[in-house]
């Protein structure tokens, strides 16, 4: 259908492409992976024609149509309803209704045997472009992507940016070309849309292309995987977890062949350095030096994906309770998002808020944080809780004037330079390039940048809208990685579920206006949700059952003399808190002085020296130990007492 001859691409000195080919099948679904910045969207560009090859040849049959869904039909602006919009893909088949449409207005004039096979021809050839069923079929793409039926009637630019992107996506599936090229088409979908979606490519007669981060989507839509790397279009016979499979088997046998010809290079090489200058083997040494020149070298497998190598800081640890919403109400006028729900966080929670947009996530997520109240209902922050709060609209708060590196600094961590570099290091700004303006960086560069800004902020409370949009996938694994390591509380919306599995060990989603929760892994959720779905089919029910709220204790109102004396044991509480804070701070760094010690090799030539380190080291960690414990239980009983009050 389509052939990729020995491609070559350059932006500027920069070469994207360099000898690359690749065989498109009609019914191939293709993963298009590597790391940003390697070519991939530039080569769905090269192949609908925006950009032109350098060398090589990019062939296609007369009769092969393309669809390409990528970021720039953001700024698509209409009008006209959404439905008439993503009609607008049987432009024939409109054409022909309006031409139908004149004939039958001539027919109250002059009713003509001619008009009669006029309008024949034309209805024939109408019904063949499915024009009787184009509407219909509109209507069903538009709502398994997330539309509801009043809303199909709405214009185009009433609509957020990323609601517009569904709409493109729905006129171009509408259109049937013979490839489909996807350029992270999951970024403005939620959950409920991508499983539609999933389901609908399987089914898919045509060849599609998918550049996406989303493993878990290239794992239920591709059977086919081609890297970008080094210039060359790698291909593997599979999904993306048979190419993570395969690519490790493939780089051992790499890197074997790599290092078999390096002993054979050093070999060539100390032949010719010992017998060059002498006249018996001069001419053997020569014909060695020819054979090196004209040697096909392999390179060296390139380094696993980068870690992340820097620890979290807390100035403050948290009591048990991070945050207490009790009865929450949420209108935006007659609109109910929330109906007298609760919300608790406990210290350690690892939870994944997901479900379909516009179920109230980000609204939940705002009122967490303090930055919208709730119409009715209490909101108590815990003792000690430091919130950080990343979302897509932070992106706009980083400073385009300054560098990365001068925007971390100006993050009032505290941390030295050589820290930050370690950090941006694990966010892929390595070398020169944390000295880049934050003007120049891409969309997901900033997103780092601001990921990496947050995660440095010594919070003990993450809350996080979508981090994973506009990453690439070592990038997602990078924060995954990060989140692993974190030992606070965190709160993530996302509709990535490669992350979500990873990262999360509760699911919250919205039902009936009510948050509830699944205490488990997305999977373990997915089971529990499908066997629910079986369980509500079986009794004859259209959806699950929802369970009751948990009830609360409604707070007991104190007399004066009780309040008094509850005033009187807070007080108490949070003095002896202090104190025991200060202690705590003490006996860090006396810790850390002793860790500096056991770290110096010197101590190891002085038995005597080394044991009394290392017997205070021990007593130091064990009082440490318990200190932490009495200011954990003062901390919640101070929290106890100020919910009283």
């Amino acid at each position: 259908m389509i052939s990729i001859s020995d491609l070559d691409f350059h932006f500027g000195a920069r070469t994207l492409y360099d000898g690359a080919s690749l065989h498109i099948k009609p019914k191939d679904k293709i993963g298009l992976i590597g790391l940003n910045g390697q070519g991939k969207s530039t080569l769905l560009r090269l192949l609908v024609g925006e950009y032109k090859p350098d060398g090589g040849s990019i062939s296609m049959s007369k009769d092969v149509t393309l669809g390409f869904l990528n970021q720039d039909l953001l700024s698509y602006d209409s009008h006209e309803p959404i439905l008439i919009v993503a009609m607008q893909a049987f432009a024939e088949a409109l054409d022909l209704q309006k031409k139908i449409d004149e004939v039958l207005l001539e027919f109250e004039n002059n009713y003509t045997d001619d008009l009669v096979d006029k309008l024949a021809t034309l209805q024939e050839r109408f019904e063949a472009l499915g024009g009787y069923t184009m509407q219909a079929r509109t209507e069903e793409i538009l709502e398994g992507l997330g539309f509801t039926t009043e809303e199909l009637q709405r214009p185009l630019k009433l609509f957020s940016g990323g609601w517009r992107m569904r709409v493109m996506l729905a006129k171009i599936l509408l259109q049937e070309p013979s490839l489909l090229l996807l350029d992270e088409p999951t970024n403005h979908l939620d959950l409920p849309s991508i499983k539609w979606i999933e389901n609908y490519l399987s089914s898919y007669e045509g060849a599609v292309i998918i550049v996406s981060h989303d493993r878990e989507f290239l794992d239920q839509t591709t059977n086919m995987t081609v890297e970008v790397t080094g210039g060359k279009l790698v291909p593997y016979a599979g999904n993306y977890s048979f190419y993570m499979e395969e690519k490790v088997l493939r780089d051992e046998i790499h890197q074997g062949a790599f290092e078999n010809q390096q002993a054979a290079i050093r070999q060539a090489e100390r032949f010719i350095e010992r017998f060059k200058a002498k006249a018996s083997k001069a001419k053997q040494a020569q014909s060695r030096q020819k054979m090196l020149d004209k040697m096909d070298r392999i390179d060296s497998v390139a380094p696993e994906a980068a870690k992340v190598n820097f620890s979290f800081r807390f100035s403050v640890q948290p009591g048990r309770h991070i945050l207490r919403m009790e009865h929450v109400t949420k209108k935006y006028g007659d609109k109910i998002i929330f109906r007298d729900t609760n919300v608790h966080i406990e210290r350690g929670d690892k939870i994944a808020l997901i479900g379909a947009n516009g179920k109230g996530k980000s609204t939940l997520m705002r009122m967490v944080s303090g930055s919208e109240a709730p119409t009715s209902g209490t909101h108590q922050l815990g003792h000690n809780v430091i919130m950080a709060f990343y979302a897509q609209h932070q992106l706009e708060s980083l400073n385009v004037d300054n560098e990365v590196l001068q925007e971390m600094v100006q993050a009032g961590s505290k941390r030295t330079e050589m820290e930050l570099r370690t950090v941006l290091g694990s966010f892929l700004f390595t070398g020169d390039s944390v000295f880049k303006k934050i003007k120049v960086l891409s969309g997901g560069e900033k997103s780092r940048v601001a990921l990496a800004k947050t995660l440095i902020s010594e919070a003990n409370f993450l809350l996080l809208d979508e981090p994973t949009n506009h990453l690439d996938m070592q990038s997602v694994n990078i924060l995954i990685q990060a989140l692993e390591q974190f030992e606070g509380t965190f709160l993530v919306i996302s509709h990535d579920r490669y992350f979500v599995e990873n990262v999360a060990t509760k699911i919250w989603y919205i039902e009936d206006f009510q948050l509830k929760e699944y205490p488990g892994t997305y999977h373990e959720y997915e089971q529990w949700q499908e066997d629910r779905a079986k369980e509500a089919k079986k009794l004859g029910l259209t959806a699950p059952a929802a369970k009751p709220a948990p009830k609360v204790e409604v707070k007991k109102e104190l007399s004066q003399q009780e309040r008094e004396t509850t005033q009187r044991e807070l007080k108490q509480a949070s003095k002896q808190l202090q104190e025991v804070e200060a202690r705590v701070a003490k006996l860090e760094q006396e810790l850390a002085a002793y860790e500096k010690q056991l770290g110096d090799a010197n101590i190891y030539n002085n038995a005597a020296q080394l044991k009394d380190v290392t017997v205070k080291f021990e007593q130091v960690k064990k009082e440490l130990a318990k200190v932490n414990d009495q200011w954990s239980e003062l901390a919640e009983k101070v929290e106890t007492l100020e919910g009283k009050l």
